[in-house]
């Protein structure tokens, strides 16, 4: 931040410039911040969430997604068709390995954003995040916002993030009081499950605001 402040422009090149993060790491991060990454080392390649249809059109075999823990297996293990490779991997620029290439091109796509925010390995994660935060993160959503900042940034919010984030917060808890329906969808998703201990319509509201935390440009962006 004093970096920003004494050299905006950076013409003392007192920074390096802003990367977003493989793709590898953002799924990986995701995960690890929601308590769902596997930590395994080594073994088999796995086949995590994938759109219903992978290969159908290509390959004479089919698609067989994995259950239970090797769903969250870091991204290194995942499977790779170099005809079809994982959508999501290459929605960030992750190469087809068809090809030795040398850098990875950087793109920032609206397709991007929308991943982050639908995809079911990222709405899980901010479920399993939303879950941390109710049971570690304190008693009041101004503490718990404060721990989430800490697990996902490494730092703690600005007044007027935790204004902004806070407004949102309550916005969405009453929109959820409402519609419970939606709630129970959202916090569902996966095959992950949420503790029944903990109430439905306040954590679908944290996973919104996980959510958030986990789209925010200083989380997907290497400073």
């Amino acid at each position: 931040e004093a970096g920003l402040r004494d050299d905006p422009t950076n013409k003392l090149l007192s920074r390096a410039p802003r990367f977003r993060l493989p793709a590898e790491v953002i799924r990986d991060q995701a995960l690890a911040a929601s308590g769902l990454l596997n930590r395994q080392l080594g073994g088999p390649s796995v086949r995590p969430y994938q759109p219903d249809g992978l290969w159908k059109e290509i390959a004479s075999d089919q698609y067989t997604q994995d259950h239970g823990s090797r769903l969250y297996r870091r991204s290194m293990y995942t499977f790779w068709k170099r005809t079809v490779p994982p959508p999501t991997m290459t929605t960030f620029d992750a190469t087809s390995r068809e090809l030795c290439v040398m850098n990875r091109s950087q793109t920032n796509t609206p397709l991007q954003a929308l991943a982050l925010l639908n995809d079911v390995t990222y709405v899980e994660a901010a479920r399993g995040l939303a879950t941390r935060i109710m049971s570690e993160g304190g008693g009041t959503p101004e503490h718990r916002l404060r721990w989430a900042f800490q697990v996902v940034l490494a730092r703690t919010p600005t007044v007027a993030e935790q204004t902004v984030l806070l407004a949102r917060y309550r916005q969405v808890l009453d929109y959820y009081k409402v519609h419970q329906k939606e709630a129970a969808g959202l916090v569902s998703v996966g095959e992950s499950r949420a503790p029944k201990r903990l109430d439905q319509t306040e954590l679908a509201a944290y996973t919104v605001l996980a959510s958030l935390l986990l789209n925010l440009d200083e989380t997907v962006m290497r400073e």
